[in-house]
């Protein structure tokens, strides 16, 4: 295979020029074969240019398969009574990598199938009543199923490209392979969670729905058992892929001494503003061009030059919606979410400041702090404050020009007040610096709060057999467990966990090594 990058295109231009120009500059024959690689938008200039990578193969020569599922199968291992607790990203994953090498996990989801799912968070977003089971947090398909759909992530894993094609494989669409910001939209991504349940359903897999893990049972340093809704069941292995929101099975683990350490996590709140004066912003006299996606940005401030103090912004969703993705009645949460098309009125994202403390257990009793401050300061709705009063240090006592898409409504208060006045500060601080660098407008409206950005913890566990430690056949893995950070980070995590298990069942690593 040979690469050819760089290829700079007008704005407009098709991925058959982009070939065409890899074809000439390659020197390569009229049998070779050329794909995409990357496409990205260069929009740093006046003139904005398209920019191209293409892979040009030798006739019959292709990507070689990342993993090697042969020799596993022909062993025909059963791999005993293996739960995958969670299915989300990284349940999904490990699910279908087990189910792949021919042993038939049984997966434990809190939550419902995400076409039912759908329709319970539709109907809390509407006024209706919470389904603390399934909800934004939980159900088939994780967080991630209501959120932008984002497929970026900043580890450099090969395993990511994997789960690209199995995506793609599953009903996304094909951009997502080359665009360099791929997503899929929530949408989209419900078909494609719903199209990889029924394949590992059809490859031996079982799925367990609105069924909680409520114990686990650990004799002489092994897992043995595993109790759903408080009934006992022999387990051999329990992957454990909860999402970060799940602090019934953080305080059912820190009971049992499973090794843990608190981990920095972030908080903050949704800034929201038109997404037209944001293209205006980004894409200048260019941006009535039809051509050019909805703008959209990544920014970060270190907070008096100390690079450990950081805010930043998190889950741009452009053209997206600021929605309540609460998990627990009495509780408020925010999140960012777009569709496929990202046609939506506002731009949106988190801006967040770190936070970190001695325990787990304080971390998570900081979320549950502000998250309730925020339900009862709005009286259920959620609490809002304009860009220009938070700058101020004071409430807002009405809304301007810009409209919030959160359902089913928001409360003008005080959300400088909401917070720590040190995280306050350090937010105020950076709003001022975003405004300066990427986009001002002071009637943005700021939604709070955002406190479910990652894991107050992380499950320690064995760098070489993914194990938790001293504990044998328990698999923490993904974002929950503290692993990871987004819908692809996670699904890899979950990989990395299944590979170690089917490891350990049969002897046998299905890396092929690309």
């Amino acid at each position: 295979m040979k690469t050819i990058n760089n290829i700079r295109l007008p704005l407009g231009s098709t991925e058959g020029e982009a070939i065409s120009e890899a074809m000439k500059l390659s020197g390569c024959s009229k049998n070779c074969k050329a794909v995409v690689a990357k496409k990205s938008i260069d929009a740093r200039r006046a003139t904005i240019w398209e920019i191209y990578s293409v892979n040009i193969y030798e006739p019959d020569e292709k990507d070689p398969d990342f993993y090697n599922f042969s020799e596993v199968n022909q062993k025909n291992i059963n791999c005993g009574n293996t739960y995958v607790v969670g299915f989300g990203p990284a349940g999904i994953f490990a699910a279908y990598l087990l189910s792949l090498s021919g042993l038939k996990p049984i997966i434990v989801e809190r939550g419902e199938p995400v076409e039912k799912r759908a329709v319970s968070v539709e109907k809390f977003l509407n006024g209706g009543e919470l389904n603390e089971n399934s909800n934004v947090q939980y159900g088939e398909g994780g967080a991630g199923t209501f959120s932008d759909g984002k497929l970026t992530t900043r580890i450099n894993d090969p395993r990511c490209k994997f789960v690209l094609k199995s995506f793609y494989e599953h009903g996304a669409p094909e951009e997502i392979l080359y665009k360099a910001r791929p997503h899929i939209g929530t949408d989209v991504l419900r078909n494609v969670v719903a199209n990889m349940r029924n394949a590992i359903i059809k490859n031996g897999g079982k799925i367990l729905y609105n069924t909680k893990m409520t114990d686990i049972e650990i004799n002489n340093g092994r897992i043995c058992g595993i109790y759903l809704d408080g009934e006992f069941h022999e387990a051999e292995n329990i992957l454990i892929a909860t999402g970060n929101g799940a602090r019934d099975t953080y305080e059912m683990l820190l009971n049992k001494n499973v090794s843990t350490e608190a981990k920095p996590f972030s908080v903050g709140f949704r800034m929201e503003f038109p997404q037209a004066e944001l293209n205006n912003a980004i894409y200048g006299k260019n941006s009535a061009n039809r051509s050019l996606p909805p703008a959209e940005y990544n920014f970060f401030t270190h907070i008096g030059g100390d690079k450990t103090n950081t805010v930043y912004t998190f889950c741009m969703c452009p053209g997206g919606h600021v929605i309540n993705s609460s998990s627990e009645n009495g509780y408020l949460v925010t999140n960012g979410m777009s569709y496929h098309a990202r046609d939506g009125k506002n731009a949106n994202s988190a801006l967040l400041a770190s936070v970190k403390f001695d325990t787990p257990n304080e971390g998570i009793e900081f979320q549950k702090m502000l998250e309730k401050a925020a339900f009862e300061t709005a009286k259920g709705l959620a609490p809002v404050t304009l860009a220009k009063d938070f700058l101020d240090k004071k409430g807002s006592k009405k809304l301007g020009r810009v409209s919030p898409t959160f359902r089913p409504g928001v409360e003008p208060e005080d959300l400088y007040r909401l917070f720590p006045e040190s995280v306050s500060n350090r937010l105020a601080t950076g709003l001022s610096e975003f405004q300066k660098k990427v986009f001002k407008c002071d009637e943005s409206v700021l939604t709070g709060v955002e406190t479910r950005t990652s894991a107050p913890l992380r499950i320690l566990r064995d760098p070489e057999t993914y194990e938790a430690l001293g504990i044998s056949g328990l698999y923490p893995c993904g974002e929950g467990s503290g692993y990871a950070g987004g819908i692809v980070s996670s699904a890899a995590d979950g990989l990395r966990s299944a590979e170690a298990l089917i490891k350990r069942l049969t002897g046998l690593d299905i890396k092929t090594g690309n």
